[in-house]
């Protein structure tokens, strides 16, 4: 029983959270897998906690550096490696929750019970401060409840604040289905808070020597949803722009009224001159500009459209690069065509860190294609920022949104007008995905069964089908049946032989002015990506 957490105790907990984490792998991917096969949530804190153990290994001599204690150090090291090696929007989340842990407790003395429910709190800060736009039923939630379980306890036993926070994570990952109505359908828990509840539980056997038995997590029904609740922007504007602001008071107000003109969800708070404004708009300018007549806006960003008007001191030469996340070898060879650095698909942070800063660059686009990818890649913005580079992300969902970005690239615009341009035309390009699912599930198609091919347009299951060429055929008439005059049609690794030449010739039938390119793709789960601009 262990009165107080030193090192030892937190590379125990590290280790044991790893094991813990390892063993479980694969419920936590089967908690968020949809009929396509990409549940990948418990692989991402399994990469993201082996991150976090190899920054400790390599120190192994802990100790005080002047500012931290032995376990502070311990805690700083576990954190930052768990940064560089997020993957996913779990394990971006995790490290955040990690880092707060690291923040609160590095100068505490000793780690008894009312520092365990402080650090808690704090992480949980953190953990929210993350996310642009926090959902309950999530991780989040899971955390929350574990910090303010910790401060009731009201505590200085170790063992009890332990105990108490493990205990209402699970009982907060229980009710996540109450809050996300996803959940509901599949009869599932919250993938990510199922992983958290594996570490906390694996504190308290560390600092017991008892591990808490609980229930094993319900498995999916028969029919689980085809998506769940993204932690995404407004669905009506599409920047979410953000920026602190040295105004007075009533020119604030001026700026409240009119960006409440052009955008939704405006927060704006702030005290002594210095003010956090944050609204969703389609006119960044406009919003930016709304700052500049109040006062003096820096710090700028637009999540999802990360963005950087004032240059930003650089110590590299001055240029420009583009990365782009990618799964195939034929659509790595397009985009690097286009000049991109191309990463293999789910980058840790330190992976993608590591492909921005080797483009010696000083200025630098980032292209996800990936929603969990794009978690990590506004993590690399901070880090790339520390190093003098400039990182924006222009969220694209697809490689067909990647090729419509890096089209319109500029080098004669200011970095700033090229990002937006970019963003538009990805956002201009319509992208959707064929696929055969997985498993029996609930979509908002209609139910499907395994071996049913699915057509998904940007996300959302649109078709379903038995025959992959008529869903294909289906697919383009339907995104071309809104608009169109380009079709970019990328074939997958395992498409059969005539599906290209099917839709290609329905195309040229049914659609003569519309221009058709196709590409060999080689992507994994997609036979054929498609992209209408």
């Amino acid at each position: 029983m262990l009165d107080t957490l030193d090192a030892a105790a937190v590379r125990r907990w590290c280790a044991s959270g790893l094991a813990a984490l390892k063993r479980h792998q694969g419920e936590i991917d089967e908690l968020n897998v949809y009929p396509v096969p990409d549940g990948d949530t418990g692989t991402n804190l399994v990469l993201t906690l082996t991150s976090a153990q190899q920054a400790l290994a390599m120190d192994l001599d802990t100790h005080a550096d002047g500012m931290s204690t032995a376990h502070g150090h311990a805690l700083r090291l576990m954190a930052r490696g768990a940064l560089l090696g997020a993957r996913g929007n779990s394990g971006v989340i995790l490290s955040q929750i990690l880092r707060g842990l690291a923040d609160t407790l590095a100068a505490v003395p000793q780690v008894r019970g009312r520092e365990l429910a402080a650090a808690l709190r704090e992480a949980t800060d953190a953990a929210y401060t993350a996310v642009s736009r926090p959902v309950e039923g999530t991780l989040l939630s899971v955390v929350s409840a574990a910090a303010d379980a910790a401060e009731q306890a009201g505590s200085d036993e170790l063992r009890v604040v332990a105990r108490a926070a493990a205990n209402a994570a699970a009982g907060a990952l229980a009710r996540t289905p109450e809050q996300l109505p996803a959940l509901d359908r599949a009869g599932v828990v919250d993938a990510g808070g199922q992983g958290l509840c594996l570490l906390l539980d694996a504190l308290v056997e560390v600092v017991t020597g008892e591990n808490p038995v609980r229930p094993a997590p319900s498995p999916p029904l028969v029919r689980p949803p085809v998506t769940v609740a993204r932690e995404t922007g407004s669905a009506e504007y599409a920047y979410e722009v953000q920026f602190l602001l040295d105004a007075e008071p009533a020119a604030v107000e001026r700026m409240r009224e009119t960006l409440l003109t052009i955008g939704d969800s405006l927060v704006v708070v702030g005290d002594q001159g210095t003010w956090q404004v944050h609204v969703h708009v389609n006119d960044v300018g406009a919003a930016i500009e709304a700052g500049v007549v109040a006062g003096r806006p820096h710090q700028i960003a637009v999540t999802r459209f990360v963005d950087h008007p004032e240059p930003v001191p650089s110590r590299l030469p001055d240029g420009r690069a583009a990365v782009v996340v990618a799964a195939g070898a034929g659509i790595a060879e397009l985009l690097a065509a286009e000049g991109a650095v191309v990463v293999p698909g789910n980058p840790s942070t330190g992976e993608l860190l590591d492909a921005v800063r080797a483009t010696g660059a000083a200025r630098v686009v980032v292209l996800p294609n990936d929603p969990d990818a794009q978690a990590v890649a506004n993590q690399v913005t901070e880090e790339a920022h520390r190093l003098g580079v400039e990182v924006a992300v222009v969220p694209t969902r697809s490689p067909v949104q990647a090729l419509a970005a890096l089209a319109v690239r500029d080098p004669q615009r200011r970095f700033a007008d090229d990002v937006i341009a970019m963003a538009e035309a990805a956002g201009a390009c319509r992208y959707a995905e064929v696929c055969r699912a997985g498993r029996e599930a609930l979509t908002v198609a209609g139910p499907c069964r395994a071996g049913d091919v699915l057509a998904l347009v940007e996300g959302e299951v649109n078709l379903i089908g038995a025959d992959l060429v008529d869903t294909s055929v289906a697919l383009v008439d339907r995104m071309l049946g809104g608009g169109g005059e380009l079709v970019t049609l990328l074939v997958g690794a395992d498409a059969p032989d005539g599906l290209v030449e099917a839709v290609r010739a329905h195309l040229t039938a049914r659609w003569p002015f519309v221009e058709v390119q196709v590409y060999p793709g080689g992507q994994p789960h997609h036979p054929l990506l498609v992209g209408v601009e």
